[in-house]
């Protein structure tokens, strides 16, 4: 790969994530700050599952759409001016009703450019195995710099965390235009069933993978109250600029993702997903008892254990899907994780999490050790059926 290449895709992946860290961690918080309802933290967990619902409609999108008919860096361009246009309509919105439509659109113009951009990276690239991460970390070093930049200025509570997201937006919009050629797939023809990758569902017959599929949805409701309240939790109760505390979950997310390919060999997959399941419980219980004073350090352990939720379930659970898949349905495959976690766990788990924190509402904020607990009980709930039933035959290789 030519290095003006390289230098070109890691600037399109680090804007593709410093546009979505910029306005999504701190949403919850905004929302609190500006839209006084009684059951805001319902209208919270509403906007979260937007973008999980625009999750579930982008792969139809882009395999039915945007493969068959579009260059891809002219469609993600187009996609991000018009999500730039979206996000600073936004600040002018202070209905909470509303807001979840103007957050569901910009997702829905969002979601899309995720396929995309990686698309784009995939088919210039010589060697995707060995390169991709190295590109794809820049938009690891966006989202930190999102977070870090939002903390620093102080203003994870405004409306300006959407006009910094609308101008990164629109910078990578113009950018999009100037990215290598990349034309619509030849082989992008068949039916809207193969496009959206329901051939692995085959996947689903073996026993084993059926267990990690249904725990993989379920662990995504512990997933969605992090998303959804970690920055207003710790807004609450007092820390300084949590959002650029918060990057620290992402360099711990860096440094993780290295020791998985060595570990996945080593201790085997169902090692790697308990260790992951483990690190919710333990985040969950970190937040339950932590506090500004003398339990700082468990604030900050539960930021930082995201690396361990994150890397040794969700990285680990998409290369068990590639080795389970095989080539053929390789691709379909992990769309079906992606929809499957992403989607519908993602929608299940951020209207559940927006019930359980407006149950949990007192006179002066939150009981946030009794919101805590309910997801570290479920994902303890989810560690022992997957400890009991989860039975793999052979021991697969990274």
């Amino acid at each position: 790969m030519k290095t003006n290449t390289g230098i070109s895709l890691s600037l399109m992946m680090f804007l593709q994530y410093f546009i979505w860290g910029a306005w999504y961690v701190t949403l919850g918080t905004y929302m609190s700050e500006h839209m006084n309802v009684p059951d805001i933290d319902n209208k919270i967990g509403d906007a979260y599952m937007a973008l999980a619902i625009a999750t579930m409609i982008s792969p139809f999108f882009v395999g039915m759409i945007a493969d068959r008919f579009f260059a891809a860096q002219k469609l993600m361009g187009w996609l991000h001016l018009g999500g730039a246009i979206v996000l600073y309509l936004a600040t002018m919105v202070f209905d909470a009703s509303v807001f979840f439509w103007v957050v569901l659109l910009y997702s829905i113009l969002y979601m899309p450019t995720i396929a995309l951009s990686n698309s784009i990276a995939f088919q210039h690239m010589t060697n995707p195995g060995k390169q991709f991460p190295w590109i794809r970390v820049f938009g690891t070093i966006g989202w930190i710099v999102a977070g870090f930049l939002i903390g620093k200025l102080g203003i994870e509570k405004t409306s300006t965390t959407f006009v910094i997201a609308a101008g990164a937006s629109a910078a990578l919009g113009i950018y999009s235009f100037l990215l290598p050629n990349t034309p619509p797939k030849k082989d992008a023809s068949g039916s809207a069933s193969k496009a959206l990758g329901t051939e692995a569902f085959a996947l689903l017959k073996d026993k084993a993978y059926l267990i990690f599929f249904i725990a993989a949805i379920l662990i995504c409701i512990p997933l969605s109250f992090y998303y959804g309240f970690a920055n207003k939790f710790l807004n609450e109760i007092g820390m300084d600029t949590p959002a650029s505390k918060m990057i620290l979950g992402q360099f711990s997310e860096a440094i993780f993702i290295l020791a998985i390919p060595l570990l996945f060999n080593r201790i085997g997959v169902k090692n790697m997903l308990i260790i992951g399941m483990l690190a919710w419980i333990l985040r969950y219980l970190a937040f339950a008892y932590g506090d500004t004073g003398a339990g700082t350090w468990l604030l900050y352990a539960g930021i930082i254990l995201h690396g361990v939720c994150y890397d040794f379930f969700f990285v680990t659970g998409y290369m068990y899907t590639e080795k389970k898949a095989g080539e053929k349905i390789k691709s379909a495959a992990q769309g079906l994780f992606t929809f499957a976690t992403y989607g519908l766990g993602m929608v299940i788990g951020t209207k559940f999490s927006g019930y359980i924190a407006n149950s949990y509402v007192t006179e002066g904020g939150h009981n946030w050790k009794g919101i805590w607990f309910v997801p570290a009980y479920i994902a303890i709930g989810v560690l022992i059926y997957f400890i009991l039933f989860f039975r793999e035959k052979k021991q697969l290789k990274a």
